[in-house]
């Protein structure tokens, strides 16, 4: 299990384990060992989710980082490291709100 930082940033988006993993390109023994606190994305990630957790809270966070937006996915974006295009999707959290566009019936 994560611990300190990067355990906060997992907590932040609901992550798992092995999403973490990918998002930071850690292995699982660097988890255990809490070694994945040193990484330089995880302060990164972190400063860039501090606003948008103020601003929206925790619990959207968590949902916002399911939930397909303009870019994609944000968890998906973020396992790929795709760090541009997650900070592209809280951008648009931050203009936009957290908006959910329904399928209709």
């Amino acid at each position: 299990m994560a611990q300190g930082d990067a355990r906060r940033l997992a907590d932040l988006l609901g992550l798992d384990d092995d999403e973490l993993c990918l998002a930071l390109g850690a292995s699982s023994l660097e988890l255990i060992s809490g070694d994945a606190d040193s990484l330089p994305a995880v302060p990164i990630l972190l400063a860039l989710l501090a606003e948008a957790e103020e601003n929206a809270g925790p619990a959207v966070l968590k949902r916002w980082a399911r939930t397909k937006g303009p870019g994609g996915v944000p968890v998906d974006l973020l396992t790929a490291r795709d760090y541009g295009s997650f900070e592209d999707a809280l951008g648009g959290l931050a203009e936009r709100g957290f908006v959910i566009r329904g399928g209709g019936a």
